[in-house]
């Protein structure tokens, strides 16, 4: 889509209901449920982060987003597919503020580059008890990424056209932070299987945006 179209459609979004719950459990594992009963006491003490769905035009002013590869480590996310984001620190202000230092931190986009145009669904990922909070975000011109060494493996552009085809839906045998491997939803983007918090999140974009275009 011709990001001129995209900003003007979205320019909308104020004006219809969050998907919510209802796209997002479109692309939620199939134990995500019982995930959500046995960690039901540890929310209470859930840690808080943001993440940026954040879409901009390419050199060709066709809509993308970004997405991060995060580098392997000990850890449940470890070579994970993900926006980019992070928890909260005692410097953030918000959740909004977290999402976009850490965007800047991860791929280098200037904060003041970045027009915020809307909170998501939040979304709790029991593996690590975090609740995280997506906001949409919009820059006006392509930017020049550059990855956080330490913590970033790749940044994956995606265009939005290629993430609108029906064929990147797909059923993927994964290894979960539980020791059990387990076929989830999950979107094909790039040649990189996104699942988890980081697909439902998506879903719910992509409802949202398929109610304004």
């Amino acid at each position: 889509m011709n990001f001129d179209e995209f900003l003007l459609s979205i320019s909308k979004i104020k004006n219809i209901p969050l998907p919510a719950e209802t796209s997002q459990f479109k692309m939620a594992p199939p134990f995500r449920k019982e995930l959500l009963e046995k960690h039901k006491d540890a929310v209470k003490y859930a840690k808080k982060a943001g993440v940026l769905a954040l879409f901009y035009p390419d050199k060709n002013q066709e809509t993308n987003f970004v997405l991060i590869l995060r580098k392997t480590y000990k850890g449940v996310h470890s070579a994970q597919v993900s926006f980019p984001g992070g928890k909260l620190e005692a410097t953030d202000t918000s959740l909004e503020d977290a999402a976009l230092r850490e965007t800047f931190e991860e791929v280098g986009v200037p904060i003041s580059d970045i027009k915020v145009v809307t909170p998501l669904t939040e979304v709790y990922i029991p593996p690590s008890n975090f609740y995280v909070q997506p906001f949409l975000g919009v820059l006006d011109k392509k930017p020049s990424f550059k990855k956080e060494e330490s913590e970033v493996e790749d940044i994956i552009e995606i265009p939005l056209k290629h993430f609108f085809s029906e064929d990147v839906t797909v059923l993927e045998k994964v290894a979960t932070s539980y020791s059990v491997d387990v076929e989830v939803p999950a979107y094909f983007l790039n040649g990189h299987i996104v699942w988890g918090a980081t697909a439902m999140i998506l879903s719910e974009v992509k409802d949202l945006l398929k109610q304004l275009m």
